[in-house]
């Protein structure tokens, strides 16, 4: 009798599945010096680089139906999506942390030295000097490229955010570039009241040697035409 109750314990033992054991819970950083485990890349990197829980390819639980991080998606209603339909931090109605007092992204600010920015004074994925990830065989940024069909380019063949058909972002009530509408107070209008990168006495970025615009300047496009 004895031998056979035993021998039930045993079997409903093995039903119930043996019970493991929990790792010791751990205080303060990992092995890498991160404080949270959960936030240290090493320790929860995936086999594709990333953090496994925002990763497409592993079904990262942070990962929503649209294929974005939740959190950060519209559709969803994510978390970080203000009312304006921007991420709360880069939104400038919402006088998001992230904004800086000129009024741009702080990482893509050249005036506070944005981390973002290359020491050629542009954003380093689309420097190509840097050998920026975001350009491509054409040389031009890679989104924003018609021959490789960027995710930017409209029907109209034009950057979505700068197209009035399309009623671009970037397109103000006037029918011009917000940033260089002067009516608007637009970033790119210089102290001078002309866009800042075509001024001559901003030192602009778009004044060539002949002192003109370099775009519409004779000798320069001479010039390239040789080399080319």
């Amino acid at each position: 009798m004895e031998g056979s109750e035993s021998e039930e314990e045993e079997k409903h033992a093995t039903k119930k599945g043996v019970k493991r054991k929990r790792a010791p819970p751990t205080k303060g950083p990992c092995e890498h010096g991160v404080k949270y485990r959960s936030n240290c890349k090493v320790c929860s990197a995936c086999p594709h680089g990333k953090r496994r829980c925002h990763c497409k390819e592993c079904g990262g639980a942070s990962i929503c139906e649209h294929g974005r991080i939740r959190s950060t998606c519209k559709e969803c209603g994510g978390a970080t999506i203000c009312e304006h339909g921007r991420r709360r931090s880069q939104c400038k109605e919402c006088g998001g942390s992230q904004i800086c007092e000129h009024g741009r992204h702080r990482p893509q600010c050249k005036e506070c030295g944005g981390s973002q920015i290359c020491e050629h004074g542009r954003r380093r994925t689309e420097c190509k000097e840097c050998g920026g990830g975001s350009i491509c065989e054409h040389d031009r940024v890679r989104s924003q490229c018609k021959e490789c069909g960027g995710s930017q380019i409209c029907e109209h063949g034009r950057q979505r955010s700068k197209c009035k058909e399309c009623g671009g972002s970037q397109i103000c009530e006037h029918g011009r570039r917000r940033t260089e509408c002067k009516e608007c107070g637009g970033g790119s209008i210089c102290e001078h009241d002309r866009v800042r990168s075509q001024c001559k006495e901003c030192g602009g970025g778009s004044i060539c040697e002949h002192d003109r615009v370099r775009s519409k300047c004779k000798e320069c496009r001479a010039a390239k035409a040789r080399t080319g």
